[in-house]
């Protein structure tokens, strides 16, 4: 675990995630590719949990996820695709508000495959569960989630009420608020950025 936490440099505040909610826990994610050697052993390791599972192809969000997505990929000997993120906000502040495609070109290589989805670190799964509704209206078989780093527990209950099998190198509690719910509004501190995508 300590490998995956030394390079993500966790800050505490008051941050907006990518599905809306608010959280106190902020992750730099941007960086985390800098010096792909430091990745490589993770990757492995993700690969190497992952190997079992049969998947078909590999398929990973952009931007982050889909970093790792192709080094698991690579190391799996199996095909890459990728989701991308829209904006279908109808302006409302609602939770999950984007969806994510895999590009058409790609379509006919995720039919009637069986797909794992890997993400770089996965907090209330706004690109995961995304990535799994795109595959699955493509007629795709998602089999199961990689990450290096889990937070909270949505990723285990979305793997489990899908029958996905859950691989991660690292987990760490976390809290997360609708924003009408979240005490730090209530305390009136003011959101440090904005968006962080997991």
């Amino acid at each position: 675990m300590n490998d995956v936490l030394s390079l993500l440099a966790p800050q505490r505040g008051h941050f907006l995630v990518e599905s809306g909610h608010h959280g106190s826990l902020w992750l730099d994610l941007e960086a985390l590719f800098l010096e792909p050697a430091r990745i490589e052993p993770l990757a492995d390791e993700l690969a190497a949990r992952l190997a079992t599972h049969g998947a078909e192809v590999v398929c990973g969000p952009l931007v982050e996820g889909a970093f790792l997505a192709l080094m698991v990929a690579r190391r799996l000997g199996v095909p890459f695709t990728y989701s991308e993120r829209f904006d279908m906000r109808g302006g409302g502040g609602e939770l999950y508000p984007y969806e994510y495609r895999v590009p058409r070109t790609l379509h006919r290589h995720v039919r009637g495959k069986r797909v794992v989805i890997i993400n770089d670190v996965i907090n209330t799964g706004s690109a995961v569960r995304g990535t799994w509704i795109e595959l699955d209206s493509l007629g795709a078989t998602p089999v199961g989630i990689g990450a290096m780093l889990v937070l909270g527990e949505w990723t285990a209950r979305f793997a489990e009420k899908n029958d996905l099998v859950l691989e991660s190198l690292a987990s760490l509690p976390n809290e997360l608020w609708a924003p009408a719910e979240c005490p730090l509004c209530a305390r009136g501190e003011p959101l440090e950025r904005k968006i962080q995508s997991t």
